[in-house]
């Protein structure tokens, strides 16, 4: 077990065990590691043990603290650190002391030396020791076995548990949620081993239900050194029926989550257990918890893998996701589309992976081995997008100091991407029609015609029937451009799609990121689903990139994807939903007509005046109703 060995400037050196979660030190008795010493705060700072790595962090943010002589706030321990606090000078070092037993910083030293001659101080510490030993062993072995399985694990810990307290059998249970619509939460039996460290194979009578229930009631420690005689558990049917004799139970639990109980028992020697035992047993518990509950998350981290794999299995089609029934229906029209040479344009909201379904239509048609080029048409100054589309030769304007070509040679026997086609400027989408058409394109300051064989793919955010009614889209270019039309949804409108891609785009972030976040709580999966997502896939793979960042939590909560509840749209009352759909549905076929309230009403089938109704509802006037308003 590791250790601070504090250097008093009068007396011997004193050793102070580091077998909690969090061990506190400072000036005040209530500390782990009281140091009355100038400089020193009354809550200086901690050390907390993470499962793998034992860092020390300030509490007191004007205390001084200084490791190996530089300043710092928070850094990892490793064997040999000296640390200053205020005027203390302490060392860290990973091995047990032998006075480890005499942790109280408050006893005198005349006390330390009459405890050092007790002989029940000396066993005592020696159990400890061996105790400290035992878990240093432990932990040398989880390393080797924490990627293997879980059960490995439980039976290793089990074992180590048994031979130090001396037991006669042990066993191990586990707080897991049940499956299902209303998941709950259960005690199951995961691990029973005996002191020949065999698996007990029928573990049904292995454990005292009175004595398990009462730990976890209290999450405390509990000792019962004569159970057939106690008067709390002698009558219990369980106790009874085990003949039990010695019983010690102790909950596993880290950062306050119970993981379950620590359980070993003998049905042969009464008092066997003593304080001390249990109180060994206890801090075993305690370091022992926080190892498995990494081991745990490991575990399940994995089985989300395998089980996300599964369901990838028939929920991909290439590197596109999904199995919403607007989705399938992309999928089989892209499947229809993809073999033949016929121009394709994609539309929907941004984000919602437009350039993802070219190229799938790249990969699946017979260009699969020429070139894919991509260019985003808004991205791209006007006075250079021409340049850019078809080339231009050596002295065609400033700067033009060699002839390039331009991205429709580039793409040459392969796929043309025209990313955000609407953004494409007027007198471009003339020169367009004609490249398309006759496939045959001119270099910017050339008069010579050069063929292109290419397969064009175009994508817009944009309405372009309303862009065409503007007269800022050319009606010609969208009948070349849209033989086939391809709408992707927006993510809000993809049921459980939401999941499984927000699950995906984790797997593959917190592996490029090496990020110890293992999933996301089901809180946040919940946040995930009633989130608009105005910016849909883009915007959820930002938020995930940055929570994998900033997260300190083995779960991504809400707060971390900026989900809190003033991020989600309210559920409305079915009435004000429908309310909500009516005028947005008014307004879009007002916008259609041009505005005209005539034809708008003459369309919906209803009395103008609800028109009239609905538009000053718009402007912040009395809400639509009356008997013509639905």
């Amino acid at each position: 077990m590791p250790t601070l060995r504090w250097f008093p400037r009068q007396g011997p050196p004193r050793a102070f065990a580091v077998y909690k979660a969090v061990t506190t030190l400072g000036r005040t008795l209530g500390n782990d590691v009281s140091l009355e010493v100038p400089g020193v705060a009354e809550h200086h700072a901690q050390v907390v043990f993470d499962g793998r790595d034992f860092n020390l962090e300030e509490i007191d943010r004007h205390a001084d603290i200084a490791i190996n002589g530089k300043k710092k706030r928070r850094a990892r321990l490793v064997h040999g650190d000296r640390l200053t606090l205020g005027e203390a000078e302490l060392a860290f070092s990973m091995f047990a002391e032998a006075t480890v037993a005499q942790h109280a910083s408050q006893r005198d030293h005349d006390t330390e030396r009459d405890h050092a001659t007790d002989p029940d101080v000396h066993i005592a510490g020696g159990s400890e020791l061996a105790g400290v030993r035992k878990l240093h062993e432990f932990s040398e072995r989880l390393m080797v076995h924490a990627k293997g399985n879980i059960d490995e694990l439980l039976n290793l810990m089990l074992d180590a548990i048994v031979e130090l307290t001396g037991g006669e059998r042990g066993a191990l249970l586990l707080v897991e949620e049940s499956s299902g619509p209303e998941a709950t939460r259960a005690l199951s039996l995961r691990a029973a081993r005996d002191v020949k460290k065999e698996t007990i194979t029928d573990a049904t009578g292995t454990v005292s239900d009175s004595v398990v229930r009462r730990v976890l009631e209290t999450r405390r420690p509990l000792i019962v050194s004569d159970a057939l005689a106690d008067t709390s558990f002698g009558k219990s049917q369980s106790v009874v029926a085990l003949n039990l004799s010695s019983v010690m139970c102790v909950p596993l639990l880290a950062q306050n989550e119970l993981l379950g109980v620590l359980y070993v028992g003998s049905g042969k020697v009464k008092g066997l257990f003593e304080k001390h035992a249990l109180d060994l047993m206890t801090i075993f518990a305690g370091q022992a918890s926080l190892i498995l509950q990494n081991a745990m998350l490991l575990s399940s981290l994995r089985a989300d893998k395998e089980k996300l794999s599964k369901e990838l299995s028939d929920k991909r089609f290439g590197d596109i996701i999904g199995s919403c029934p607007s989705m399938m229906e992309v999928f089989k029209k892209l499947q229809k589309v993809a073999g033949t040479d016929i121009s394709v344009l994609i539309t929907g909201e941004t984000g919602t992976g437009k350039e993802l379904i070219a190229r799938e239509l790249h990969r699946r048609s017979p260009r699969v081995n020429g070139p894919f080029v991509s260019i985003n048409c808004g991205a791209i100054p006007e006075n250079l997008i021409e340049a850019e589309l078809f080339g231009h030769v050596k002295g065609a304007f400033t700067g033009a100091i060699a002839s390039r070509p331009g991205k429709f040679q580039a793409a040459n026997g392969g796929t043309l991407f025209l990313d955000e086609i609407g953004e494409l400027p007027l007198n471009l989408q003339v020169k367009l029609i004609r490249a398309l058409q006759e496939r045959v394109i001119y270099r910017v300051g050339d008069s010579k015609p050069e063929k292109v064989d290419i397969r064009v793919v175009a994508a817009t955010n944009r309405n372009l029937d309303e862009e065409i009614k503007r007269g800022a889209f050319r009606e010609a270019l969208y009948y070349r451009l849209n033989v086939v039309n391809i709408f992707l949804p927006p993510l809000r409108e993809r049921g459980d799609d939401m999941h499984i891609i927000a699950k995906t785009l984790l797997s593959k972030y917190a592996e490029e990121m090496n990020s110890k976040v293992a999933g996301f709580a089901p809180a946040t999966l919940t946040a995930i689903r009633k989130y608009p997502w105005p910016g849909n896939i883009r915007q959820l793979e930002n938020r995930i990139k940055k929570a994998l960042v900033l997260c300190d939590k083995s779960l991504i909560q809400p707060e971390d994807l900026d989900l809190g509840p003033e991020a989600t749209s309210p559920i409305l009352p079915l009435e004000k939903a429908k309310e909500e759909f009516q005028r947005k549905y008014v307004l879009e076929a007002l916008e259609r007509n041009n505005g005209n309230r005539t034809q708008t009403a003459r369309d919906l089938g209803v009395d103008p005046r609800t028109i009239f109704r609905y538009l000053e509802a718009e402007r912040g006037a009395t809400p639509p109703g009356g008997e013509d308003g639905s």
